[in-house]
């Protein structure tokens, strides 16, 4: 019995020091592993403001000019602002309204109403304006549009050059008389050359112009025609017919007048070679 104790306690105290050895090694690796996983955080990037350029080749420019071409919608914008103010400069900056005035004098003078009508002669007036304002439209065209369109001259400078011809034609058939009207009407010093008559006092003088040589046109037209109204209207008188209007009898000779005369051909050369 006694020789058994002594057995147990070895083996009892063996066991002891292995569970405080394991102890020991476990405290100690926790100990080692604490600190190892506090010492290694994770790095945060701080975010970086932009930089500039390095050089100076790697600065950007930005240019600021006309274009080379003006774009569609412009070049349409002021294909619509043509189109608007057309009629106006058909009436005042062309030679249609003397030349309507001189044919609707001659309707008058041979007696008739409504024949031609009226729009027979607009339309013969417009036809003979191109073909009289042919050479300045040209002119126009060469010297304004074209170049505006084609880059070539910025809008100012072309609608400077393009209104030159068109100057120069308006200048031809003003008289002196009307621009020097216009210009004391408007309170203005007395132009030095005719390049210094402003475009506002040239155009109503223009049309003052043109109106006064339509009515001399047809104050010369009127004279054939006066002429056989008066000797129908004595034919009447003498043969003592009262009754007859001398109109409706001096109507066909006022026609056949004009016809063998070629009134037609004679008015409109007259009314070209007034603008040669």
């Amino acid at each position: 019995m006694r020789s058994a104790r002594p057995g147990r306690f070895r083996r009892s105290s063996v066991l002891a020091l292995l569970v405080v050895l394991i102890g020991l090694l476990g405290a100690t690796g926790s100990a080692s592993a604490q600190p190892g996983s506090a010492a290694a955080p994770v790095a945060v990037a701080q975010p970086s403001g932009p930089t500039g350029p390095t050089e100076p080749n790697d600065a950007v420019t930005v240019t600021v000019g006309t274009p080379e071409k003006p774009s569609e919608s412009i070049v349409i914008l002021l294909l619509l602002t043509t189109l608007s103010v057309a009629p106006s400069l058909l009436l005042l900056c062309t030679s249609f309204t003397k030349v309507f005035v001189v044919l609707s004098i001659t309707r008058n003078a041979l007696g008739l109403t409504n024949v031609p009508p009226n729009q027979v002669l607009a339309g013969l007036a417009l036809f003979l304006s191109l073909f009289i304002m042919g050479p300045v439209v040209s002119e126009v065209n060469a010297q304004g549009v074209q170049p505006y369109l084609n880059g070539e001259k910025s809008q100012s400078v072309a609608f400077t050059d393009g209104m030159k011809p068109l100057r120069e034609f308006m200048l031809k058939q003003t008289r002196p008389e009307e621009i020097a009207l216009f210009t004391k009407v408007a309170g203005d010093e007395k132009p030095a050359t005719a390049a210094d008559v402003p475009t506002t006092t040239l155009i109503p003088a223009f049309v003052l112009s043109e109106l006064r040589a339509a009515m001399l046109i047809g104050f010369v037209l009127f004279i054939p025609f006066l002429v056989i109204d008066m000797v129908v209207s004595a034919s009447l008188m003498s043969l003592g017919m009262m009754m007859l209007p001398p109109v409706t009898v001096a109507l066909p000779f006022k026609l056949l007048l004009f016809v063998l005369a070629n009134g037609w051909g004679l008015l409109i050369t007259a009314l070209v070679g007034t603008y040669s």
